[in-house]
Order: C-alpha cells, then sequence, then structure tokens
C-alpha cells in the first residue's frame, strides 16, 4: 500500500526473491505510469527492474483496494508520515490504510508497517483496523522498518546487513523470516515498539555524525586544519568509522530532518529531554547559512551578482530535492538579489522557483560573466568538468565547494580561489 518510494523499491526486492506482489496506490497517476513502466521518481537500477517483473507477471498494480487486500497474505503499509508543525509524525495516510485494510480483511493477514512511524503505532494501527472491521476476523501487526538510502535503494534492498521484526505473534514472525528466507543477513527479533525507535534511533544517530563533523568542521577553519584530515583520522578507529563524517552543508532528504524532529516530539510528548539531538537539528539547520558567510565575505556584496548553484537534490543519484540544503541557499541569496543559474543531472526546481531562476541543462549554459560557482550537491560528474573551460565564462573564479568534493590544490593551480567546509586555506 502506497507504491512511493519505499513501496517500491520494496515491492520489486520481493518480486527478486520470487513472490507475487500487488502494487497499490490511492493515485491513478503513479498507477498509470507504473503500469506503463514508468517510475515517478529517480533511483538508479530500478527502471529495469520494474520492467522485468512486470513483464514476467510478478507484479501488478492496482486502484482496486479490495482486490489488493483480500488477494494478500502480507500487506506493507508504506505510505507517507509527513511532519505536523509540531515537528510530530502525521500518521494520517497510516489510519487511513488501516481503516481500507480492516474494511476488506477476509482471512488472516500479517499487516506490516514499513514507514517510519513513532513508537506504539503498531497498536494504533491494530486498534484502527479493528474498529474498521465488518466481521471479527484473525490478523497481527508488525512492525519491519525500512533502512533504505537514496540513490542506493535497490543494492541496499537486495543486500540488507540487518531486517528488523518486531512482533509479539510467533506465526507473523514466522511468515516474515519465510517471506525474508533468502537473504543471509542478520535477524533482528523484537517488539514492535522497539522496532520503530530502532529506526528514528538510527537515522538520529547518523544525523548527529554529520552535524558533529560539521561543527569540527567550524573549529577546523579557525585553527588552520583541514577537516578532511581530522575526518579520515577519526574515521579510522574501528568504533567511529568514516562513514557520515563528510564535512558540508548540511543533511536533508526525506527522512533524516524529519525522523530527528519526529523523534524529539515523541521525547517530549514522554517527558524527556533529548538534549544531543536538539543540537543535531540546530546546527544542521544553521550550516547553509554559516556557508552563504563565507561566500558574502568574499564577494562583498550579493546583490547583482550572477553565480551558478551546482546541484539541487539533497545527495547525488536521487531527484529528491526534500529539505534539500540547495534550496536554503538558493531562497536566501534569492532574497539577497543575485542572479541565479542552477544545474541538476536529475533534479528539478519546484515551481514557485522555477518562476524566478533560470534552470541551465549544461555547464556549457553558464553566462560568460559568472561571479561564482556554488557546489551543493556533489555529483561524479562534476568532478570531470573541463574546469578550465568553466573559468573561461566566470568573470570572478570563485569556487565554493559545500561538499569538498574537488581538490582543493588541483582547482587552485588553474587559477581558481576555492573555498570549502572546514578546509585550511593556504
Amino acid at each position: 500500500m502506497g507504491t512511493g518510494y519505499v513501496g517500491t523499491t520494496t515491492a520489486l526486492t520481493l518480486c527478486e526473491l520470487g513472490h507475487q506482489v500487488i502494487g497499490y496506490d490511492v493515485d491513478p497517476l503513479k498507477i498509470a505510469s507504473l503500469q506503463n513502466k514508468n517510475l515517478h521518481f529517480y533511483e538508479p537500477g530500478l527502471k529495469d527492474l520494474l520492467v522485468k517483473h512486470l513483464h514476467s507477471g510478478n507484479i501488478r498494480f492496482t486502484e482496486n483496494i479490495k482486490q489488493a487486500v483480500q488477494q494478500s497474505e502480507i500487506i506493507f503499509i508504506c505510505v507517507g508520515t509527513p511532519q505536523n508543525d509540531d515537528g510530530s509524525a502525521n500518521l494520517e495516510y497510516v489510519q487511513q490504510a488501516a481503516t481500507m485494510i480492516g474494511n476488506y480483511l477476509n482471512n488472516y493477514k500479517v499487516i506490516v508497517n514499513k514507514s517510519t512511524v513513532p513508537v506504539g503505532t503498531a497498536e494504533k494501527v491494530t486498534k484502527w483496523i479493528h474498529d474498521s472491521m465488518v466481521s471479527p476476523i484473525q490478523y497481527d501487526v508488525i512492525s519491519n522498518p525500512e533502512f533504505l538510502k537514496e540513490g542506493t535503494a535497490l543494492a541496499d534492498s537486495l543486500n540488507p546487513e540487518r531486517i528488523v521484526i518486531g512482533s509479539h505473534s510467533e506465526k507473523a514472525t514466522d511468515k516474515m523470516k519465510n517471506l525474508y528466507s533468502k537473504f543471509k543477513t542478520t535477524f533482528v527479533h523484537t517488539t514492535p515498539q522497539t522496532a520503530e525507535l530502532i529506526k528514528y534511533a538510527a537515522n538520529s544517530f547518523l544525523a548527529t555524525k554529520i552535524s558533529f563533523i560539521n561543527e569540527i568542521a567550524r573549529l577546523c577553519e579557525n585553527v588552520n586544519v583541514d577537516v578532511k584530515d581530522v575526518a579520515f583520522g577519526i574515521g579510522l578507529d574501528s568504533r567511529i568509522g568514516s562513514s557520515f563524517l563528510q564535512a558540508g552543508i548540511g543533511y536533508g532528504g526525506s527522512c533524516f530532518p524529519k525522523d530527528v524532529l519526529a523523534l524529539l516530539s515523541t521525547a517530549q510528548q514522554n517527558n524527556t529531554n533529548l538534549s544531543l539531538l536538539e543540537k543535531t537539528y540546530s546546527i544542521n539547520n544553521t550550516q547553509p547559512f554559516y556557508f552563504i558567510e563565507k561566500i558574502k565575505n568574499k564577494l562583498k556584496d550579493i546583490k547583482g551578482k550572477n553565480i551558478a548553484i551546482l546541484g539541487l537534490s539533497f545527495k547525488p543519484h536521487t531527484d529528491d530535492i526534500r529539505e534539500s540544503p540547495a534550496l536554503k541557499i538558493i531562497e536566501e541569496l534569492y532574497k539577497q538579489s543575485a542572479n541565479i543559474f542552477v544545474h541538476d543531472p536529475v533534479a528539478k526546481l519546484p515551481k514557485i522557483l522555477s518562476q524566478k531562476i533560470t534552470q541551465i541543462h549544461s555547464i556549457h549554459s553558464l553566462p560568460e560573466n559568472t561571479d561564482a560557482l556554488i557546489i551543493c550537491t556533489d555529483w561524479p560528474e562534476y568532478e570531470t568538468f573541463d574546469w578550465l573551460q568553466v573559468k573561461q565564462k566566470m568573470r570572478n573564479p570563485y569556487i565554493f565547494d559545500g561538499r569538498n568534493m574537488l581538490n582543493a590544490s588541483n582547482m587552485t593551480k588553474l587559477g581558481f580561489y576555492y573555498d570549502g567546509i572546514g578546509y585550511r586555506q593556504f
């Protein structure tokens, strides 16, 4: 239930495991797109699987909820849980899904919460299904959170580092173990509440790691140290690890920002102070503006300057611009009357910004008098640009690398003024 990023990836992974899958969604446009072998989002490798399993008949898509529920043994709820104004998770779509399941339940089913939901949601789903049932039928609700990374979701799904099954029912647990029997990985069997918290805690820890290195990067700039060297040195410690230690303009996307706030909301509701997580959120929220100050200090006056932004998506290999730091930088520069030109290989400007800002489809479309170039997303192709040719189109050869992806020494040798995050100026 729900054919978005999580739902479609989960569905096609289950097809790869040899199962028959029905994809249901209330949005007829999404269903039509998938039936026509087209994804409505960008994720490397996923379209090939869609075409493969549509052809084989392992997957079909429908708007018929009665058929979808009654013909399935296991039902995955993969709907969105958007953020409320107070930071808490909005369970409106989860409740709608649970109610529809209850309306059409015809025999025993395992109902799986795949969506990222607060502690206690499995209990709520159980009640919502019960309250909407026409006649008493046995069912079990479990939690089986996803741990997908956009851009590598297919590999993550086909090669899971762990599978968490939160269940009070031995029958439901056995069905899930059988469903995933081809996976050689660690299975974590726990309660639904624990499984729900594992998901939030995992994402919040990774977000904290990013904010930690970004705060260290600020210190690095003031003590003439390169944060890349610091990150490399501490990352070799097996207790720390090198992942998520890349300093930059902050995290974004559909998970980290939302999940951090949702966990803070859960803590507040349960009279718990998560001050470290509050600081994580604060650092990330200010990181793009910290970077903008570096740009302003060099350019002196932003007004009327021609500024090129490379990268819109919150990370490479995805078209997801939700909570992308790039958007914060673009909006702030626009407020200060800069002329902005944006490039991204996949992602598109939101409609409200596309009416004000020019999106170019090639780096060669840069205006001849570009004053500064800002890298907001570390797309690999940006490393392979003919930077000398780019330089010829710039009035001021200034590069501000918000992802520290380019070689500072090489760019300086090419005649650029180069600055990044936590970068030691020579």
